[in-house]
């Protein structure tokens, strides 16, 4: 293929109606299709990155092998793609800009006059190239964030727009909209596609193939209403309605001929697609034989009268995946701390699971009830997995319990704590002091070692593992002795012996009880769950 070709997705109407998930699942289909593929998120945000966004209002921050903190599509992006992604791949207006401040300010532009157009738009390209050929990839998929009509995301739209004029042959548009259906009225309308569709033509851009996202399928008589109005063919109006699973979505928009539809457009040769391993995952999604009830503790459920589950989406999928491949159903609830921390839902209800799992998080809110959760699950013998702050709350909680140590805490939450067995890391010490708090955690991938006879060396099979990283504090070397005399076992450790990454209970004293300092959840793919959600998903069908 001698040019290289770009899909810009953008979204109409409004938010939240899975254009990450469409990016997503156009990026399958195509590599499916034996192209070398890429993806990109662009958040319109003035952020950095997505470090300091509160899960509550952006969702899920998901961390990169390289560090970078970025929105939870990136994770999407990885899960289907099957492939680990770069800094580069990820954008904010923030950085865009930021990026252009500091190369103006080095006169990297020789003085000439900078402006917000061209040169955001073209630093916007820049990195879009820079990304495209850091992957060597054929066909470049690219999210814009937000909403067509927006003040904050047209200077995207305006780079897209640069790009098609200069190459019209190689770059798409997908616009993903949705389609009402007013209970009142009975009716699907498709008046909001039509001026999402207009607002787009009106920043120079027209939509090759237009995603609608309703409640159920489109008929043929709105297809053709939305191709009429839409300037567009009516068989490039895909229905997208609501599924069971977000892994339904590459099998529904192929049965509909995306994939070839976006060769045409992108002057690309049609080509077959083999999704069949992809199916057979679906399949077992569908098919699971017993059921395992899993209960998720977390303390970013709660956003106004909602509960938002996208703030840990990487830990639900990677239950998910890992329950598909033991062939299990698997039911997810969400239990908000600060109710067993007032008491108003008795710990009595975590009885009712085949496993329970505390999420990592910040701070103090909450603390006290993830705290007595992870109590009741060891003293009951349901297994239990904790991820980065989960775990230093199951070291929290076996101090104070089992090891003796009263009023043990750790040091986010309180600085005089006679017995701080969780600390700030040295190396983060100036950072705090500082307020140096942006993008300045132990962040990304790093390795681990792993001790003989545990349940980590039998989860992973292997001795050395590397695991992505996002956390300021650890477990203070002051009270490992302590620690693992009461029978805390450390069986992960970075390779100088210092961090410990991984705190279990041995299996003659509980059927699975293990906290990760890392976040495992972050590399558990559909098609290759992560080991460690595997082992606590077989203990949790083993109960069940």
């Amino acid at each position: 293929m001698e040019e290289p070709k770009y899909i810009f997705v953008v979204g109409g109407v409004m938010s939240g109606i899975g254009k990450g998930v469409a990016s997503s699942s156009i990026g399958r289909i195509l590599k499916s299709k034996g192209f070398k593929v890429t993806a990109i998120k662009i958040d319109p945000y003035i952020n950095v990155d997505a470090g300091t966004m509160n899960p509550t209002e952006h969702g899920e921050v998901f961390v990169l092998d390289d560090g970078y903190e970025c929105d939870q599509d990136m994770g999407n992006y990885e899960r289907f793609l099957d492939e680990s992604l770069p800094s580069i791949n990820y954008m904010t207006t923030g950085r865009v800009y930021l990026s252009v401040i500091e190369r103006e300010r080095n006169l990297e532009y020789k003085g000439k006059n900078v402006e917000v157009v061209p040169d955001i738009p073209l630093e916007v390209l820049r990195r879009i190239d820079e990304a495209r050929c850091a992957a060597g990839a054929e066909i470049t998929i690219v999210e814009i964030g937000g909403t067509i009509g927006e003040y904050q995301n047209i200077i995207f739209l305006e780079a897209a727009r640069m790009l098609r004029q200069k190459h019209p042959r190689d770059v798409a548009v997908v616009m993903v909209s949705y389609v009402p259906i007013p209970r009142n009225i009975g009716e699907m309308k498709t008046k909001p596609t039509q001026y999402a569709a207009r607002t787009l033509n009106s920043v120079g851009l027209q939509a090759d193939i237009i995603l609608a996202r309703a409640e159920v399928p489109l008929d043929q008589k709105r297809k053709e209403k939305i191709a009429v109005f839409c300037n567009t063919l009516s068989e490039h109006v895909i229905s997208a309605p609501d599924v069971d699973s977000i892994y339904d979505v590459p099998l529904n928009f192929e049965k509909d001929g995306m994939g070839n539809m976006l060769c045409d457009v992108l002057s690309l040769p049609r080509r077959s697609s083999d999704l069949s391993a992809w199916e057979k995952f679906v399949a077992k999604s569908k098919n699971g034989g017993k059921q395992a009830n899993i209960a998720v503790v977390g303390k970013y459920f709660d956003s106004g009268e909602f509960v938002l589950s996208d703030s840990y989406i990487s830990v639900l999928e990677a239950l998910r995946h890992a329950a598909y491949s033991q062939d299990l159903k698997i039911s997810i609830t969400y239990f908000d701390s600060k109710a067993f921390e007032s008491g108003k839902t008795p710990l009595e209800e975590l009885k009712k699971y085949s496993g329970v799992l505390v999420p990592g998080g910040f701070g103090e809110t909450g603390i006290e009830g993830k705290l007595k959760a992870i109590e009741y699950v060891r003293e009951n013998k349901i297994p239990y997995l904790g991820l980065c702050y989960g775990m230093q709350l199951a070291v929290i909680e076996y101090a104070r319990n089992v090891a003796g140590l009263a009023g043990a805490n750790t040091t986010e939450v309180d600085k005089d704590t006679p017995h701080p067995v969780i600390a700030i890391m040295e190396s983060q010490k100036e950072n705090v002091e500082k307020s140096r708090l942006g993008g300045t955690m132990r962040l990304g991938a790093y390795p681990c070692s792993l001790a003989d006879g545990t349940v980590v060396a039998q989860a992973y099979d292997k001795k050395e593992i590397r695991e992505r990283h996002r956390h300021r504090y650890e477990v203070n070397p002051k009270y490992i002795e302590q620690l693992e005399s009461a029978g805390l076992n450390f069986s992960g450790r970075s390779p100088d012996g210092v961090l410990m990454e991984i705190a279990e209970l041995p299996k003659e004293k509980h059927p699975f009880f293990l906290g990760t300092q890392f976040h495992p959840e972050f590399l558990s793919r559909p098609l290759s769950p992560h080991p460690l959600f595997v082992a606590f998903l077989k203990a949790a069908g083993e109960r069940a």
